[in-house]
């Protein structure tokens, strides 16, 4: 089951279950949309895969399957995700 995490791993903001803006890789790292498209430029800081927008789990299965309450550490070492990047800018995300 996905693991609804409940703010960005860049910048820190609340994204609740039902936020229209979180985005998730494979692994289930969650950054803003902002954070994912921009700061990150769709590549995953954790294992250079992209993002897609994280869905959102019905009220029902919510209550019975809620969002995850541990934090993540809020931190993207910008100078190591430039050297990441360029390994990957140039390759869509299904050769990576």
């Amino acid at each position: 089951m996905l693991e609804l995490r409940r703010s960005c791993e860049g910048c820190g903001k609340s994204l609740p279950a039902n936020a229209p803006d979180a985005m998730i890789c494979s692994y289930v790292c969650t950054f803003c949309e902002v954070c994912a498209l921009t700061l990150l430029r769709n590549v995953c800081p954790n294992c250079g895969g992209n993002f897609q927008p994280r869905p959102i789990r019905p009220k029902a299965m919510l209550a019975k399957h809620p969002a995850s309450e541990d934090r993540h550490d809020i931190h993207i070492d910008e100078a190591s995700h430039a050297r990441f990047f360029e390994r990957y800018r140039s390759k869509p995300p299904g050769e990576r």
